[in-house]
């Protein structure tokens, strides 16, 4: 059976992790959860389109996935065996990849091995050589991140209640310079938060994010294809970087990161231990102060210290960092209804009406809301915290419905004041009680129809009646006038039973008409 095909999303991504960040196929496979010959694949599917980045705009996943035609290569195993030693030591240089020296392996030896096999060859040595085969960290490379095991209490200031803190830590792999920070809870808004201090606390970024499969990070954790937030993603991505998760039950994968919660651990919460915080604030102050103390600290069996390793090393190799923060967002699916408006958060936003009945994805920030189909977005909204209102654009409406856009409120009030007072009465009390504007509307439109139906004499007429049994409604009104209750003789007369002989008009009754 045929291997499924990868997604548009997923393709753009192996794209961009190769040719924007020159990432190894088996960086780019760690990162997408792909296994590398599967990469392979699609970078020579990409070579043979004559495609670049950044990908032009005009092409969309339709368009791409047309151009993409796969094309498989044989695996040669004639040839001189590579040495393995010789790969080992090559590949603590930066920016040396396993691609590059098997190009390196092939021009000398013609007939050796084909890529896939090379790289099966090199990991299968390194597996027999060493067990515990020691990472080697290049600079500015990896940043590994995760929260520590211990809390940390604090004191409400004003309900004198105790609570606990979670301890965010960050280290770099090269000099082991550590960022630790305070947070009320694990969520995913504190983790956002956590890593956008903690890039701006290095003053750079690093090519590769290297978090636990802590939910906030890793949606679906799973050994070979866990699932990225999508939120956590987008900021990875505004920053530049790569993430790559640690896998489950891998402790080898973050053994960085492990020793730094084991030394904050030591250095910070067991140093504070007996001290008593008011206010998360006042607690990240203190740990701030007693994390400068630990990256100044000398190594006791290495030279110098973190903060020392650290200018040296890690900070000329990271990249800068953008101009502004990134702002925190979260990702969304939505169904597009009849109306061509989608729900969020219980505000509804408009969208083109050709997108009736289809899923888009939404992107949430404090101060907007973008709408995504098919990987383009198609509108962008300012975000309203206004519940059960409407957004709505002109240019995503049918030209069937842009007409009523000329009936304002203003206008709609100046028509019943010329049809009559009590016209004006129901009119005005329509438009204040409904929920929607756009309910009022239709129901004034409606009531607009009626006038020209059965004479604005008759209109007035069944406002006055409409009026008198509260009936403040298209519906009623329609109701009086099929039933020509404003042209009985006396009907004004208060004497009269006149709501005895007003029909009820209510959903859940179905009228003498139902059962004949």
């Amino acid at each position: 059976m045929a291997a499924a095909r990868l997604s548009m999303r997923t393709i753009r991504e192996i794209l961009r992790l190769r040719w924007a960040h020159h990432l190894s196929k088996k960086q780019i496979a760690t990162s997408c959860n792909i296994a590398r010959s599967t990469i392979t694949d699609y970078l020579r599917r990409a070579k043979r389109a004559d495609l670049t980045w950044p990908l032009p705009e005009d092409l969309d996943d339709a368009k791409l996935q047309r151009i993409l035609f796969p094309s498989r290569e044989g695996i040669c195993n004639n040839g001189k065996r590579p040495g393995m030693e010789d790969i080992y030591k090559e590949l603590s240089h930066k920016g040396v990849t396993l691609q590059q020296l098997w190009v390196e392996y092939k021009q000398s030896n013609p007939d050796g091995y084909q890529y896939s096999y090379f790289c099966e060859l090199y990991h299968q040595w390194a597996k027999k050589r060493d067990v515990t085969l020691r990472q080697v960290y290049r600079a500015g490379e990896k940043l590994f991140v995760d929260y520590a095991g211990q809390t940390m209490p604090f004191t409400d200031p004003i309900t004198g209640q105790v609570q606990e803190a979670y301890l965010f830590v960050a280290t770099l792999g090269a000099s082991s310079y550590t960022f630790v920070w305070a947070s009320l809870r694990q969520d995913l808004p504190s983790w956002i938060a956590a890593h956008v201090k903690a890039f701006a606390f290095f003053g750079g970024v690093p090519e590769i994010v290297v978090p636990d499969n802590l939910k906030a990070g890793v949606t679906k954790p799973c050994r070979y294809e866990p699932e990225i937030n999508p939120t956590y993603h987008d900021l990875i991505k505004y920053y530049g970087a790569v993430v790559i998760p640690a896998r489950v039950r891998k402790p080898r994968d973050k053994a960085k990161v492990e020793s730094a919660v084991g030394v904050a651990e030591r250095w910070i919460i067991a140093a504070l231990r007996n001290h008593t915080f008011f206010g998360i604030h006042e607690l990240n102050q203190a740990i701030a102060e007693k994390l400068t103390e630990l990256n100044n600290r000398n190594f006791q069996k290495l030279e110098g210290s973190r903060r020392s390793l650290f200018e040296t090393i890690d900070k000329p190799a990271l990249k800068p960092l953008p101009a502004t923060p990134y702002e925190y967002a979260e990702w969304k699916k939505a169904g597009v209804n009849v109306d061509y408006h989608i729900e969020v958060d219980h505000h509804y936003y408009s969208v083109p009406y050709q997108l009736v009945r289809e899923h888009v994805d939404v992107r949430l920030t404090s101060t907007v809301i973008e709408v995504f189909f098919k990987n383009r977005r198609v509108v962008l909204h300012q975000r309203s915290y206004d519940q059960w209102k409407y957004t709505t654009l002109t240019e995503h409406m049918p030209q069937s419905h842009q007409r009523y856009l000329e009936w304002t409120p203003s206008r709609i009030m100046a028509w019943a004041g010329k049809n009559g007072p009590n016209t004006k009465k129901i009119v005005c009390h329509i438009l204040e009680n409904k929920p929607h504007p756009e309910q009022g509307f239709r129901s004034c439109l409606g009531i607009i129809r009626l006038g020209r139906l059965y004479s604005s004499e008759r209109l007035e007429a069944a406002c006055i009646l409409a009026l008198h049994i509260k009936g403040y409604s298209y519906k009623s009104i329609e109701s009086i006038l099929k039933t020509k209750l404003d042209q009985q003789k006396g009907f004004m007369d208060p004497l009269n039973n006149l709501t005895s002989k007003v029909p009820i008009v209510h959903a859940n009754i179905r009228g003498k008409g139902y059962y004949n």
